[in-house]
């Protein structure tokens, strides 16, 4: 067995695409409506704050976290034509490159840095004054 895979980077990694791909069948006119509204579902509870087991719970706290959003997302999987899932899992993967997308998250934290060492900046002239 590859343990690799049930690290937690790589099962993030693995639920991000997944919601992103489930996003994509949403919006396809082929996903029948009932497929619709357990997706929504779905994307509402993984993008929520707010979980249905708080995380500082020991162990229960990451339960809703480890089974039900894959259960979720799998059964949402099942109401989708195969075919809206195959073409949606395609264009989500040639929608940004590996790499592409690290370039991005680098330049992303580049501009937050310097928007707060402008804020520390501007704190700091106030005070001096």
């Amino acid at each position: 067995m590859n343990w690799n895979k049930w690290h937690p980077k790589y099962v993030t990694r693995n639920i991000k695409r997944e919601i992103t791909v489930l996003y994509k069948c949403y919006k396809n006119e082929s996903t029948p409506w009932y497929a619709k509204l357990a997706i929504l579902l779905v994307v509402i509870y993984a993008l929520s704050p707010i979980d249905l087991v708080p995380d500082f719970i020991p162990i229960l706290g990451y339960f809703d976290d480890l089974i039900l959003l894959p259960l979720g997302i799998w059964l949402a999987y099942k109401l989708i034509p195969d075919e809206v899932i195959n073409i949606e899992k395609i264009l989500t993967e040639n929608l940004i490159p590996e790499k592409e997308a690290k370039s991005k998250k680098i330049v992303g934290a580049i501009v937050i840095i310097f928007i707060w060492v402008l804020i520390v900046w501007a704190i700091v002239r106030l005070i001096s004054k």
